[in-house]
């Protein structure tokens, strides 16, 4: 079985100090960075996954509260704007060179990585060339699920921010994809307790495995 590691949103906004903070955000940021320095062997891909939305007054198709206090359900305050330090990944945060990443976003409300397109960034850093766009544009699969599967990956493990929001809708849509899915909860932060163990829950129902980066 070939298995990816989708590390769903670790970016400065969502990480202490950041617009739209989890606490133990920059926590996560750095668990993640030391299971993959003794755990990359374990994985065929690396995928990162970020928030990129456009900013005020645009609303993302209703998901930033314009003129209106946010419900921190459906609706947000600005985050993740592009090409913003607060949409960056988290600097405790260090991916291989060859990880894939995807945006979500981009005037959208998505909220899983399988809704993203693919970049051509590498490293992290956030640079992109008019050229490789370009290049993306032309030979990239159409999204995360093509991806995957173009590498023969039937497998993928869920880490990232927030378990009760992006995660969970990362590992659901992955098992719809078909994909065998495991959350490795060590390696998560969530929102609020309730909304934390309901995630769970539901991961737990639909047939996610819920497990840690020890015992996976």
């Amino acid at each position: 079985m070939a298995r990816a590691l989708i590390v769903v949103d670790v970016q400065n906004d969502f990480c202490e100090g950041g617009a739209l903070a989890v606490v133990g955000g920059a926590a996560v940021a750095e668990q993640v960075t030391a299971f993959l320095s003794r755990a990359a062997d374990a994985y065929d891909v690396v995928v990162a996954t970020a928030d990129w939305h456009e900013p005020l007054p645009h609303d993302n198709a209703g998901h930033f509260a314009v003129g209106a206090e946010p419900d921190y359900v459906a609706t947000w305050p600005e985050h993740c704007v592009r090409d913003t330090a607060g949409a960056a990944y988290h600097p405790a945060l260090r991916l291989p060179a060859d990880a894939v990443h995807v945006r979500k976003g981009q005037g959208r409300q998505d909220y899983s990585g399988f809704e993203g397109v693919l970049t051509p960034e590498s490293g992290g850093t956030g640079a992109e060339s008019a050229a490789e766009a370009g290049a993306l544009a032309d030979a990239a699969p159409a999204g995360l699920a093509d991806a995957l599967r173009a590498r023969d990956v039937d497998g993928v493990d869920v880490v990232g921010l927030a378990t009760d929001h992006c995660v969970t809708a990362t590992a659901l849509d992955a098992l719809a994809a078909g994909f065998d899915v495991r959350v490795l909860t060590d390696l998560t932060a969530g929102v609020g307790v309730r909304t934390t163990i309901d995630a769970l829950t539901r991961l737990a129902a639909r047939g996610v495995t819920l497990t840690t980066s020890d015992a996976r």
